[in-house]
Formats: structure tokens, C-alpha cells, sequence
């Protein structure tokens, strides 16, 4: 009998989630080479907000960035109160008239679209697009096939969000557990991985920022603080000023939290996840200065991941803004003023602006992550 060559071997290799997406759209293409594009977006159930997440192609993606609410989608809105999938074999679309995903799509040519909601035990979690720039392409025998390779992207999808939030739930009860009293709250990491997410996807264009790495950036950002689990109670808690050397011990959460990351990395055998130095990056470099001054490496300027500069900024202003047992919240004009002074000395210059640009965005997330009785 003559060697077979599986065709979804690549399944069993340790590589990032868009290479396999690339790699079941290189198997799907085989069968049905009309299909020129799969995409993925992802839905934020606490704002209603979908976000595209990923996608196969090697040319610009009509979607880089996007995000709506899922009321101001009727269309997709459509799809899932429903359940079902939706087929378009023929796409007319006029400017200004259609919704904006639809008239980015016709721009670049796709005439023709398949769409799969994915689900998680009855929660919804996104869909799953597959586009044509032909016509009248998905009948009824293709879709049979289609179905099953969306099933197995929506599978791959949610082991990966999946396993990121469990990983990210274990830290935050373990920190709950060991400082019930810590003064970060979960409203903090609410708004401060939203600004994170304003502040990268501002900054996509200019850095080539994909929408891979801009949700994990917003996904991440909530651990950036994890080494403050080994700091004592009598320094994390303390209500006024540290002192010279209980600074010295606050300042090792930095690296204590990188050392944290990889053990915790290797626990949940997580290592080949896609972007998984982002993390790390956050972890162990979001006190880095862009002078130097910072810690816990002193590098200054581009040496500092992107992604520790933009956490760093989303972390300052929150914290700024919100009340500690040492301040109380400062107002948002006042905090502005603030990260104009740290600009180009502590703080990137870049990622303030970025920030300052989506005020009305911010305003929203403070709206909706307001303190509460119980953090």
C-alpha cells in the first residue's frame, strides 16, 4: 500500500495559532480553490463587541483592526440569534449603504461569503468566515466540507482563548488568595487591558500591528503585575510611602514575575502558544523607562517590547485615575497632564498620544468599569 500523507498533520505541530490557520486554509484550497480568504473574529461578551482576531491570507486584510458592536452588525447579529450559519453566493454591496464590514470586503473584490458562528458549551464566541471573489460557489456539498474544517477552526480557536483565560484565572484567584486586600482590583485590569487594546490597535498601522497581536496585548495586560504575588503583604499593602530597601523588594516583582510566567508556561504546557513573548515582554519589562531610569534591566527607548511601553502607559493612567488607599482617583484632565510631564522621560511618547486620541473610547471603558463594591 502505497505511504499516506495525512493532510491535517499540521494539527500536531507546535506552531502558532494563524499558521494553522494558513496551513487548513493551504488543505481547504486543494478541494475548493475559490476560497481566497478564512477569518476569524472573536466577541467580548462584557461590551458586545466583536474583534477580528485572525486571518489566512498573505495580502492586507480588508478587516486590520476592525471592531463593532454586535447590535450595529444586523447581520451578523442575525446569524447568531439564530444559531445557524449563513451563506452569500452573491454579495451586492452599495457604499453607504451596507454595513462597514460588508464595504470592506466588496473593495477588495470578495463577492461571495460563508459564515460560521462558534460556540463554546452554548456560549458564543465568534465566527468563522470564509470568502470567495467568484460567485455561486458554495453549494450544498461544499458546504458539508466547509463545515467540518470551520468545526476544527473553531475548535483551534477556542483551546487557545480558552486555556489563556484559565491560565489568566488561576493567576487572579491565586493573587485574590494570597492579597485579599491587594489594591489592584479587577476593575483595574478591566480598564487598564482596554486602554492597552485602544492604545495597540492606534498604534497598528505605524508598527504593522496585526489583530493576532493587538488581542493578545488586551488578553495579557491583566498579567502584568503577576510576581506581585511573592511581595509581603507589609510592603504590597503598605499605605504610604516604601522605604529604600522595601522598594528594593517591590521592584523584584518584575522579574519574579517573568520566572512566574515561564514556570507557569511549562505547567500548562503553553510554550508554542502564538505571541507568547508578548507575555513574557509584560511581565517582566512594563516598569522600563524610555530614559533608563526603570527597571528591573534599565533599557531605554525601542529596546523596551512595544508591548511593555503600551502596558506601561494603560497601567499609569488607571492608576492615576483610580483610588488607593494612599490617593484618592485623580480627575482625567489632571492625569492627562500627568503623562504629558512622563512623555518621552518615563512613559513612550507614541503610546501616550495613541492614548490621548481615543479619550472618547476611554471615557466609554471608565463608564462601563466603574469601582464597585467588591473591586
Amino acid at each position: 500500500m502505497p505511504e499516506h500523507r495525512d493532510t491535517l498533520e499540521f494539527l500536531n505541530q507546535p506552531v502558532p495559532l494563524r499558521e494553522k490557520l494558513v496551513a487548513a486554509h493551504r488543505s481547504i484550497r486543494g478541494p475548493f480553490p475559490f476560497v481566497d480568504r478564512i477569518a476569524a473574529t472573536i466577541y467580548d461578551a462584557e461590551t458586545r463587541v466583536l474583534k477580528t482576531f485572525l486571518h489566512s491570507g498573505d495580502d492586507a486584510d480588508p478587516m486590520a483592526n476592525y471592531q463593532a458592536l454586535i447590535d450595529d452588525a444586523p447581520s451578523l447579529k442575525a446569524i447568531l440569534d439564530r444559531g445557524l450559519p449563513r451563506v452569500i453566493n452573491h454579495q451586492l454591496t452599495f457604499e453607504g449603504v451596507a454595513p462597514e464590514h460588508r464595504q470592506r470586503l466588496a473593495r477588495h473584490g470578495y463577492a461571495a461569503s460563508y459564515t460560521l458562528p462558534m460556540f463554546n458549551n452554548g456560549a458564543f464566541v465568534g465566527f468563522v468566515f470564509f470568502n470567495s471573489r467568484e460567485t455561486d460557489v458554495f453549494g450544498e456539498a461544499v458546504l458539508k466540507q466547509l463545515d467540518i474544517y470551520g468545526h476544527l477552526i473553531s475548535l483551534l480557536i477556542i483551546n487557545e482563548l480558552t486555556s489563556i483565560r484559565t491560565l489568566t484565572a488561576a493567576v487572579k484567584t491565586t493573587g485574590r488568595i494570597t492579597h485579599a486586600r491587594d489594591p489592584e482590583t479587577g476593575s483595574h485590569l478591566d480598564r487598564m487591558s482596554r486602554y492597552s487594546r485602544l492604545i495597540a490597535a492606534s498604534l497598528a498601522e505605524t508598527h504593522g500591528l496585526d489583530d493576532s497581536y493587538i488581542e493578545h496585548v488586551f488578553m495579557f495586560a491583566p498579567l502584568h503585575d503577576i510576581g506581585k504575588i511573592g511581595i509581603p503583604d507589609n510592603i504590597l499593602l503598605k499605605p504610604g510611602k516604601l522605604n529604600k530597601d522595601e522598594n528594593a523588594v517591590m521592584r523584584t516583582h518584575a522579574r519574579r514575575g517573568r520566572e512566574m510566567i515561564d514556570d507557569l508556561l511549562r505547567n500548562f504546557g503553553l510554550e508554542n502558544f502564538g505571541h507568547i513573548d508578548v507575555l513574557r515582554n509584560i511581565a517582566e519589562y512594563h516598569h522600563e523607562a524610555v530614559n533608563g531610569t526603570g527597571y528591573p534591566s534599565g533599557i531605554q527607548g525601542d529596546a523596551i517590547p512595544l508591548e511593555a511601553r503600551i502596558v506601561a502607559v494603560a497601567d499609569v493612567f488607571d492608576a492615576l485615575t483610580s483610588r488607593r488607599p494612599y490617593k484618592d482617583a485623580w480627575s482625567t484632565s489632571r492625569a492627562i497632564d500627568t503623562l504629558l510631564q512622563l512623555a518621552g522621560e518615563t512613559l513612550d511618547r507614541e503610546c501616550v498620544n495613541a492614548l490621548l486620541e481615543n479619550l472618547e473610547a476611554v471615557e466609554k471603558i471608565q463608564q462601563q468599569f466603574g469601582e464597585n463594591h467588591y473591586g
